[in-house]
């Protein structure tokens, strides 16, 4: 056989018993895999299951760090172990790309996009300074920018968090790459982004024929996207098919039980207990930001009430204006009109758990200094010899009670002296949950508490949550952009667009039967598991949206 006819036989991607190791710790452990030119293929694992290691072993982007590869990569017919940094230049960008989960760290905010996208075709076409900037709009436009030449001078900051993941597709794109690896292109971004996302990735392979290497902890997405899924754990494959069989009948345990943990939007909740006296009540809120022509109005005339015992679901994009109502909640904003009652300011009865405990807890704190601070906090005022009866300065009594907590949501007594930098994030997110515990509140506002974990640790904090609401009677404002999480969790559902609440209702009304066309445009655009009913989601999904 030829050389020429050896190149043309070759995969797009061809891994053969690939091992990565950090020191005394092997992140991926003898996996093998072939990708086809134009097929898509999707790494699935929770976190810690070596797929994006993975994804940087394709590109080389593991040398000069001291991680220990063996195991043979070839891409494009390029051997990747072996090649020189001259050649894995060339790799990088022109025959194979990378779109990265967080935009706004991969690209720099002192440039345009267009001169950033200019920038990757100069370096590996060698065309001129006019042809490259023609490029960047050709490109920008191809991924759905709208206005691209003028949108081309702009800094990333001034895109939306779905514009910035399509400008990273744009300079992906910029050389016309035979492979593009996403490594967690959608993780950040709301359903109907999400879906856009998935849509361009597919029509883009439709029309250039490249191959598709995706790495995600959603089993959804991957059902949406691939063609073939391989499912990693502890850096090793579980289960490798096609989506249909992996998906549609695993053999191993592993994968039903990653399959079990995902929320499905058209599974009903386990019916509660009826809801007790109401805790909470908003009327006619309202909230502005900024003044004059530049003020901003992100809440507009909503009122809800909130029942001891139930969970109300708050489900919109980003920019609806759900977190900035759940702030209200809790006193962290105060509104420009209307009011909640009873009371005001930061309520201790009223608690919140964050997004991100990453940056909601103090890194230079123990997690146990974190959990007490309301247990101190919530005593200021009151005269000393009172405090003293309760907790006062009785350090030893609020460490015994800051463990009890820790037990309780799942966590170690031995951890309080521990900092976050040391718990997982679903650890991290149970310190938020046992911080907001400690001020024995009525009511827990949770924004957006799982999107940033993967479905197995997502359903454990579900779980808890759901334990703690059932043993202590707590009411549950539940924030996301997840419908099937909140269809999971929620009792009533509450629908934001641009402010206002445009649909509400028990939970299982509301996604069985949504009324308006914004509710049905968002169910719409959730992943399936099916891959045949993805399909035909993204079909009626080329309909004109609701505006």
């Amino acid at each position: 056989m030829s050389d020429a006819e050896k190149a043309s036989s070759r995969s797009l991607v061809e891994v053969t018993d690939l091992t990565v190791d950090f020191g005394e710790l092997r992140a991926v452990d003898g996996l093998s895999f072939r990708l086809e030119q134009g097929a898509a293929l999707a790494l699935v694992g929770e976190s810690g299951s070596g797929k994006s290691t993975v994804a940087s072993a394709l590109l080389g982007l593991h040398r000069g760090t001291g991680a220990r590869v063996g195991g043979s990569v070839e891409v494009a017919g390029t051997d990747v172990r072996q090649a020189s940094d001259d050649e894995l230049r060339r790799l990088r960008g022109g025959k194979a790309a990378m779109v990265f989960q967080d935009p706004l760290s991969s690209l720099d905010p002192y440039y345009a996009i267009g001169d950033q996208i200019a920038e990757v075709y100069r370096v590996h076409a060698r065309g001129s300074r006019r042809a490259a900037r023609a490029r960047a709009v050709d490109v920008l436009d191809r991924v759905g920018i709208p206005d691209a030449h003028r949108r081309s001078r702009s800094r990333p900051h001034e895109f939306s968090g779905g514009m910035r993941q399509r400008a990273l597709i744009a300079m992906a794109l910029a050389c016309e790459p035979d492979l593009l690896i996403a490594d967690e292109p959608t993780t950040a971004l709301d359903v109907t982004v999400q879906a856009q996302i998935l849509d361009l990735l597919h029509t883009l392979r439709e029309e250039t024929g490249m191959g598709l290497l995706l790495v995600t902890h959603d089993v959804g997405v991957a059902a949406e996207s691939v063609d073939e899924v391989l499912v990693m754990r502890h850096g090793q494959t579980v289960e490798q098919g096609s989506v249909d069989a992996v998906l549609g009948a695993p053999a191993q345990p592993y994968t039903r039980e990653l399959l079990g943990a995902v929320p499905r939007v058209d599974a009903p909740r386990a019916p509660s207990r009826a809801a007790g006296e109401v805790v909470l009540e908003a009327r006619g809120l309202r909230r502005e930001f900024g003044r004059g022509k530049r003020a901003f109005l992100a809440v507009d005339d909503v009122s809800l009430t909130i029942r001891r015992g139930e969970t109300l679901g708050v489900v919109g994009e980003s920019g609806s204006g759900k977190t900035t109502l759940g702030r209200m909640l809790v006193g962290l904003l105060e509104p420009t009109a209307g009011e909640i009652r009873p009371g005001g300011g930061v309520r201790p009865d009223v608690q919140m758990v964050f997004q991100d405990p990453v940056s909601s807890l103090n890194p230079r704190r123990s997690v146990g200094e974190s959990i007490a601070d309301p247990l101190r906090a919530r005593d200021m005022g009151v005269p000393t010899l009172e405090r003293s009866r309760e907790w006062g300065r009785d350090e030893g009594r609020i460490r015994g009670r800051v463990r009890e907590l820790l037990e309780r949501v799942g966590l170690e007594a031995a951890h309080y002296d521990r900092y976050p930098h040391e718990f997982s994030g679903g650890q991290r997110q149970r310190v938020g949950i046992a911080r907001a515990l400690a001020a024995d509140p009525r009511v827990i506002v949770c924004d957006e508490p799982v999107s940033a974990l993967d479905v197995t640790t997502q359903a454990q904090v579900v779980a808890l949550l759901g334990e703690l609401q059932r043993e202590l009677g707590l009411a549950l404002v539940f924030v996301a952009h997840d419908l099937a999480v909140v269809r999971q969790v929620s009792d009533r559902v509450a629908v934001m667009r641009r402010g206002r609440i445009v649909e509400s209702g028990p939970a299982d009304e509301v996604y069985d039967n949504p009324q308006d066309p914004y509710t049905k445009q968002l169910l719409a655009a959730v992943p399936a598991l099916d891959p045949r009913i993805a399909a035909r989601r993204r079909a009626a999904r080329r309909e004109p949206a609701v505006t």
